[in-house]
Formats: C-alpha cells, sequence, structure tokens
C-alpha cells in the first residue's frame, strides 16, 4: 500500500517524485512503521477528487483498497445537501431560474387572497385609482379630450434622475375639479373660492365660469370673493379673479369692488399683483370713483413713478381721467421733467402726459424739456421723450425748435446710438420744407469736399440715416442726393456692409420702390 502511494505521489502532475528507499518484506506479524511524512501525503491524496489518482502504470500490481477507519468530517460536510442559495455566505443571492419564478407566481395565485394593507407613498405620489391619475393621464395626452396645459407637471422619470422627491402638483380639492371640470358650475366652485382662485387652474376655472354664469351664480361667488378680497388682490392668481369680477359683475358689484380698494390703493399700486387689480378698477368704474380712488396718490407720483410697478398706475390715470382731474400729476414734474425724462420708467409717464394732455397744460414741463432738448436726445430714455415733442405737441414752434437743433448738429446727432433715432423720427415727421432743410444739411455746400453725407455713409448709425433720407428725400433735394452718392460710389463699393446697404437702397429707390 505504501509503495502504491509513493508511486501515484510520483506520477501526480506538479509533484516531485520521490525515490523510495528499499524496505524489508512485510511482515505479516506487525504493522509496518510509516513516516509522518508520509502520513500527511496519505491524507492531501484522500482530499483529491475522485480518479485523479486512479491512473498509473500498466504493469503495477492490483491491489484490493485499503480498509481504515474514515476520519469524521469537517462541519461544513453537513451542509452538502443544501441548496445552492442556502451553500452560499449572507449577501446578493443568484438570481432565480423561470422555472423557479413561473412556480412562486403559480403558487401565490392559489393562496387565497389578503385584504389589502393600506399604501404608502411618496410625498407628491398619486394613489393608483384615484382620480387625480386619470387626470394626469389625460393632462400627459393619453386621456380623452387631451388639454395640454400651462405649467404642466414634470415628468417622473426626470424627478427620479434629479434624485428630489416629486412635490404635490396641488391640493385634493383642485384635482377632484380637474376630473369633473365640465360638469362643475361656478355656484359649486363658490363654496371654497378662496382655495380655488390661488391656484393656477383653479383660477382660471373661475375665470371661464364667471364669462357663462346667471346673476345669480355670480351674486353667491362674489360673496365668497369679498370675504377674501384682501388676500387674493395680492395673489399670483387670486388676482385675474378679481380682474374678472371688475370686468363681468354688474355695475353693483363693481362699484364695491372699488370701495374695497379705498385705503389701500397706494400700497397695491406698488406691489407686483394689486397694481393689476388698480388699473382694471380705473377702466370699470366710473369717473366719481375713479377720482376717489387716485386720491390716496396725491402727494406719493413721484414714488409710484419710479416704481416698476407704480408707474403702470399713473401711465393708467393720465389714460382713463379726464386732463382736469390729473392736475396733481402734472404738477409734480415741476422743477423735475428733465431729470424723469432720462429715467427708464419717468419717460413713460412724461410720454403719456404729452399724447393726452393738451400743450397749455403740460406748457411748464414742454419748456424744461426743450431747454435740455440735445442732452436729451443722446440720453437712452430721454430721446423718446423728444421724439414725442416732435410728434405730438400741438404747442407752436415746438417742432421748429427741435428740428432747429437738429440741423445744426446733424452730424454729431446721427452718429449717435440713440440720437440717431431722433433724428429719422423728424424726417418722418416733419413737413416737406423742414425735410428739405434736413437733406441739405447732409449733404453739405455744393463745394464742400467733407460733407456730412461722406460720413454718415461710413458709421454705424449714421448709415441707416443715409438710407432714411434716400427713401423720403424729394425732388429737388433727391436729386443732389443721389449726385452727391454716385460721386463718391467707388468709397462705398470699397467700403463695408454699410455701403452695400447704401446701394441697395439707391437701386430700390430708383426703381420706384418704397422703403
Amino acid at each position: 500500500f505504501v509503495n502504491m502511494v509513493l508511486h501515484n505521489e510520483s506520477s501526480s502532475p506538479g509533484l516531485t517524485p520521490v525515490k523510495p528507499e528499499p524496505k524489508p518484506p512485510m511482515s505479516p506479524a506487525g504493522p509496518v512503521p510509516v513516516d509522518p511524512g508520509v502520513l500527511s501525503m496519505m491524507m492531501a491524496l484522500q482530499n483529491q477528487p475522485p480518479g485523479a489518482a486512479a491512473t498509473g502504470p500498466s504493469n503495477f500490481p492490483s491491489m484490493p483498497p485499503p480498509r481504515f477507519v474514515r476520519a469524521p468530517e469537517p462541519e461544513f460536510a453537513s451542509q452538502r445537501e443544501l441548496s445552492p442559495s442556502q451553500a452560499l455566505p449572507p449577501g446578493p443571492q443568484p438570481p432565480r431560474s423561470q422555472n423557479e419564478n413561473k412556480k412562486g407566481k403559480q403558487r401565490k395565485e392559489k393562496e387565497t387572497p389578503k385584504a389589502p394593507l393600506p399604501q404608502q407613498h411618496e410625498p407628491g405620489a398619486i394613489a393608483p385609482g384615484s382620480a387625480s391619475l386619470n387626470t394626469r393621464a389625460a393632462e400627459k395626452g393619453g386621456g380623452k379630450g387631451d388639454r395640454r396645459r400651462r405649467g404642466g407637471h414634470t415628468e417622473a422619470g426626470e424627478e427620479s434622475r434629479v434624485g428630489k422627491p416629486r412635490p404635490q402638483s396641488s391640493s385634493p380639492l383642485i384635482e377632484h375639479l380637474k376630473a369633473r371640470e365640465r360638469v362643475v358650475d361656478l355656484a359649486e366652485l363658490s363654496m371654497h373660492i378662496s382655495e380655488i382662485a390661488q391656484d393656477q387652474y383653479g383660477s382660471r376655472l373661475i375665470q371661464q365660469k364667471l364669462e357663462v354664469a346667471t346673476e345669480e351664480q355670480k351674486q353667491q361667488a362674489f360673496k365668497q370673493v369679498l370675504q377674501k378680497m384682501n388676500q387674493l388682490t395680492t395673489d399670483v392668481f387670486g388676482n385675474y379673479v378679481i380682474q374678472k369680477f371688475f370686468e363681468y359683475g354688474n355695475a353693483d358689484q363693481r362699484r364695491i369692488l372699488a370701495e374695497q380698494l379705498v385705503g389701500q390703493v397706494l400700497k397695491l399700486s406698488l406691489q407686483m399683483y394689486g397694481c393689476r387689480v388698480v388699473q382694471k378698477a380705473l377702466d370699470s368704474v366710473p369717473i366719481e370713483k375713479q377720482v376717489l380712488l387716485i386720491g390716496e396718490l396725491k402727494g406719493h407720483v413721484l414714488k409710484c413713478i419710479e416704481d416698476q410697478h407704480g408707474n403702470h398706475v399713473i401711465q393708467k390715470c393720465i389714460e382713463r381721467l379726464p386732463t382736469d382731474r390729473i392736475g396733481f400729476i402734472v404738477d409734480s414734474f415741476l422743477g423735475q421733467a428733465a431729470r424723469m425724462a432720462k429715467h427708464c420708467y419717468g419717460c413713460r409717464v412724461i410720454q403719456r402726459l404729452i399724447e393726452y394732455c393738451a400743450s397749455v397744460q403740460i406748457s411748464a414741463l414742454l419748456d424744461e424739456v426743450l431747454q435740455c432738448c440735445m442732452e436729451l436726445a443722446t440720453d437712452q430714455y430721454g430721446n423718446y421723450v423728444v421724439q414725442h415733442v416732435m410728434e405730438h405737441s400741438s404747442r407752436p414752434g415746438d417742432r421748429q425748435h427741435v428740428m432747429n437743433i437738429i440741423r445744426k448738429n446733424i452730424l454729431s446727432l446721427s452718429c449717435h446710438k440713440y440720437a440717431s433715432n431722433v433724428i429719422e423720427k423728424a424726417l418722418q415727421c416733419a413737413t416737406p420744407e423742414e425735410r428739405a432743410l434736413l437733406v441739405e444739411a447732409i449733404c453739405g455746400q455744393q463745394n464742400d469736399p467733407h460733407p456730412p453725407l461722406l460720413v454718415m455713409m461710413r458709421d454705424r448709425f449714421g448709415n441707416y440715416i443715409v438710407q432714411r433720407v434716400i427713401a423720403l428725400a424729394q425732388l429737388p433735394q433727391r436729386d443732389m442726393l443721389f449726385w452727391k452718392l454716385r460721386e463718391h460710389m467707388p468709397v462705398l463699393k470699397k467700403s463695408n456692409t454699410y455701403g452695400k446697404h447704401i446701394i441697395s437702397a439707391m437701386e430700390r429707390a430708383q426703381a420706384g420702390v418704397k422703403d
């Protein structure tokens, strides 16, 4: 047996063959002493897989398998009969096969169904089977009568990519209204008018129902709106409901709403959404109520004008009220016209005064504007005031005064970013005689080697003035202009894009095409 073991060890791959030493023949009287090293190799050979030591020389004598006491198996041997998934250490389990999954599903189907437990959803999720789920599907374009509304919800996939919880889109009441939009009436909405009006969808729904509601339904909703008017007036969506009542309510309802604004017109005029309600009120109520409302603005006109929201209220006062009722607005510009004309909001108010008021009423304002006409013409906001004086002032001499200043400074103003707008407006508003004088100033004297035209046609702003003059000039100034341009045609052809534009304008004018 020992010789067989030694022979197998020497024939095993990866082991160095050991030459056996000569041993005396086995004695049947007692056991043969075994070296401890050989015993360890025997134990290693026992752990080899079956068939590893079955091969050997063909002439090796066959011997019966040795009989010895089997060593106790290790502790993990008792687990050999377990399934592969049970034999693995704790951790991710391997996927089950399809057959196992089918068997598990069949087993679950045979089991008796249990009562469903209350589901817990993440914030903003919609419970399956709810009315809002159907509404959400319809909003995405999958439902009947699809209505794509502004301010739609973010897709679930986008929310998961961001990793933030999906916020609740609206209250259950709003979701319920979305599910039955076509059958709800204004009377039903009035029970929760405050909550509904402050939602984007709810505000639009109320406005739509107000347009077709009966007087009884309007009155019922009006009572509820009146209780929450202060809150709705300054709300991003609620203010539209108040405006709609001013538009579709009866005379008594509009009067009551206007009276509710008394005492807080100034505060609302400076607020983003409240200023819209004040403007709608001025459009909807009679003159007596208008005067009552704007009376609170006396002494605060300039504050409102310089405000991004309040200036719209002042403009609405000028547009809607008789000019004899807005004297306090005109008086607030005394000594401030030049400064306000260069203000981004003040210039708008001055333009409204020039458009709607008689020139006699705003004579002091016009005088102050004309005194600093050159300064305002080159200002990014003041140039619009100068243009309005030329276009709308009915006071004799105002337009001629501006024309004289323009003619004397034609080159510098035409090549200025903002003042060039004033030159274009002057060419449009001028009489034929005034336009002829402007064309002569641009063309210069006949023997002038460097007329303003030569500089303007190569300037980034002046070339637009030349194109406008080509389109508006009439005989005999037109012939003189074309003669000057042909004289400098080589310069125009070699110049940049500006010269090409002027040549195109000349070709259109000669072909009789109006610019």
